[in-house]
């Protein structure tokens, strides 16, 4: 039996430290903690730092403006405003603190509850927050403060308890999103009971929408707080509070403007704090989750250890990829889009990824960069570029710079609203900085380098000015702007005429020369295929079902979806003659049948097929299959097509 490689105690203990430091890096998170921290140590210190009694007054200074002897003025009264705004701290900042700890206490847990449990739970609670929701909060606090009288630590709760409903709503809606989640499922099947499940693995999916809501209601508390006080309605004089400092000096702005300016400077501050506290603290938890999320697919995926690419000096390598996705027709478990994928690209090379819509193949290609849709996400498997396994942080620094897309709507990739040169001038100075000339200078460049016939006058267009060749071209060069190494074009030529389409195809093989880049090609045209790549994978239904040099591949297919795929091409058939098609379509994601995927549709099929999950096989050195046949699939005679109706 391994022992662990660190204590649990410290793992927990180290999690905190790991959330400071990154939220100390955030400066807009150390100018609010500076400016509470300071107001915070002010109130608890104030007997020790304050210079004056805060209710010693001092006729003839009265309303004085900032002096030596007082920094802030006086009020009315000639007591000095800095030693109020210090003990009148002490007051207003344990109002919020009760407010927020009540929201915490009641939302929380009324979230929680409802969102997990669900059933008749989540009606009660549910009906409650929507009638406690529909109470005015102004005229509830004046009921209360009027039956317990200038009760700040009641009034206080009471807003609290106002404002928990909308917490609880926020917590219940992300927890009903997470309940059904597979690690959740695998935590109830080991026997964890349910509070270990909440605490362990909802709450913390819950923490930034908590976060958020708890730093504006502090912010909001703060304000009811000082409303109350304003009205008169909570402590009473002379004990300071800053509500109360500011109905002061309302009073006297006619002699005193200045008088009110300490006070509402320190409270509105104080407001805006909470709020960039709040969002810095979601920002700074959300990045260390995703590195987090990245060690815990590397433990899915095996030990934690440095890993060398399976195909030696590989550009970009795929290794045994899986992708889920959340949502689909309404189902919340995660369904498998792309599974076990494997694939590597070497630089310089042109490798195709082929199959019929919905095999899986711009998922994979976008997998790569991190442009998975929402509640799609990679749980297994690694993604290698350049010998070092991509991350949420190298992928981000990677997009555009060293892997670059283009993708089979070039107009909708670019903005209406603003023109070509704009467009492209902004990653260039993105990817490469410089002045003004220097970047419209390299713009035309990129534009002249994909054969655009005049630059000059293509930089001043709009897109709805352009052809859909010409905006393919832009959107190209776009995606050159930042000299990647590894281009990902997926389908490129899908929208354009055989001229145009020839012609784009000439180009991206003139580029790759000129500049040495990798090309993944995402095409279901064999034609394009076999005109521009080297070596092919072809995909079925989440899977890689075969993977050869292009001829061979073309020549000899080793698994009857290729040989079918071949075979529907106008170019196989005599004129005058019907094409062939595949019956049946490709399966969905959730409805992938056991073993081989395309064994529904395949003539070959056996209940060999149908036993469990097919392994690659490699008859041929380089050409590998994922086929039980394939020593039968390559006697087939041309004169019996695989896959096609009799």
């Amino acid at each position: 039996m391994t022992e662990p490689s660190e204590p649990l105690a410290g793992k927990a203990s180290a999690r905190p430290a790991r959330l400071w430091r990154t939220l100390l890096r955030r400066p807009v998170a150390v100018v609010a903690l500076a400016y509470l921290g300071l107001l915070i140590v002010a109130a608890a210190a104030a007997p020790l730092l304050a210079p004056y009694d805060p209710t010693a007054t001092d006729l003839d200074h009265v309303l004085s403006g900032p002096t030596l002897s007082h920094p802030f003025g006086t009020d009315n009264l000639g007591r000095d405003v800095l030693s109020r705004l210090m003990y009148g701290g002490r007051v207003s900042l344990t109002g919020v603190a009760e407010a927020v700890l009540t929201t915490l206490v009641l939302g929380v847990t009324a979230g929680l509850l409802a969102g997990f449990a669900g059933g008749w739970v989540d009606r009660v609670i549910s009906w409650i927050v929507d009638m406690v929701l529909a109470v005015p909060v102004i005229i509830t606090l004046l009921v209360v403060l009027s039956v317990v009288g200038s009760n700040e630590t009641a009034a206080m709760i009471t807003v609290g308890v106002l404002t928990a409903p909308g917490l609880a709503r926020v917590v219940r809606g992300t927890t009903m999103a997470v309940r059904k989640e597979l690690y959740v499922s695998a935590a109830r099947v080991a026997g964890l009971p349910g509070r270990r499940i909440v605490i362990g693995q909802v709450l913390p999916r819950a923490a930034g929408p908590i976060i958020v809501q708890v730093s504006l209601g502090a912010g909001g508390a703060l304000l009811a707080q000082a409303g109350i006080e304003f009205l008169g309605l909570g402590v009473q004089p002379p004990t300071p509070t800053w509500g109360g400092m500011v109905n002061d000096a309302s009073q006297v702005i006619d002699k005193q403007p200045f008088l009110l300016l300490p006070t509402g400077l320190v409270v509105g501050l104080a407001i805006l704090a909470f709020g960039l506290l709040g969002d810095a603290v979601r920002d700074a938890a959300a990045d260390r989750g995703s590195r987090s999320s990245t060690r815990i697919r590397r433990r899915r995926a095996g030990p934690v250890q440095p890993v060398s690419p399976e195909a030696p000096g590989a550009l970009l390598e795929l290794r045994d990829v899986r992708v889920e996705l959340t949502g689909l027709d309404g189902n919340r478990d995660a369904v498998p889009v792309v599974d076990g994928v494997s694939l590597h690209i070497s630089p310089g090379e042109t490798v195709g990824l082929v199959g019929e819509s919905g095999c899986g193949k711009s998922i994979t290609g976008r997998a790569v960069l991190g442009l998975l849709p929402p509640g799609a996400e990679c749980t297994a498997g690694g993604i290698f570029f350049d010998g070092a396994r991509l991350t949420a942080r190298s992928r981000r620094a990677a997009r555009g710079k060293r892997i670059a897309l283009v993708s089979q709507e070039p107009v909708g990739s670019l903005d209406p609203v603003f023109t070509v040169g704009h467009q492209v001038d902004e990653l260039v100075r993105r990817h490469h900085g410089g002045r003004r000339a220097a970047v419209r200078a390299r713009t035309l460049d990129l534009l002249a380098s994909v054969r655009l016939p005049d630059p000059a006058a293509v930089v001043k267009r709009y897109p709805h000015e352009l052809s859909g060749g010409m905006a393919q071209r832009v959107a190209i060069a776009m995606a050159l702007a930042g000299d990647p190494r590894l281009l990902i074009a997926d389908e490129p030529t899908t929208a354009l005429d055989v001229t145009v389409q020839a012609e784009i195809l000439d180009l991206l093989r003139g580029l790759q020369q000129q500049r040495g880049m990798a090309i993944l090609l995402i095409s279901h045209d064999w034609g394009v295929v076999a005109d521009l790549c080297a070596r092919a994978y072809v995909m079925y239904a989440g899977h890689i079902v075969e993977s050869a040099p292009v001829l061979p591949l073309v020549d000899g297919p080793r698994h009857p979806y290729t040989a079918g795929l071949l075979r529907c091409g106008p170019r196989s058939v005599a004129p005058r003659t019907m094409l062939r098609a595949i019956e049946g379509g490709v399966p969905g994601p959730g409805e992938w049948p056991a073993g081989c995927h395309f064994r529904a549709r395949c003539p070959l099929a056996d209940n060999d097929c149908a036993q469990g999950p097919i392994a690659m096989a490699e008859p041929e050195s380089g050409h590998r299959t994922r086929c039980l046949h394939h020593t039968d699939l390559a006697k087939e005679s041309d004169d019996e097509p695989i896959g096609t109706p009799a």
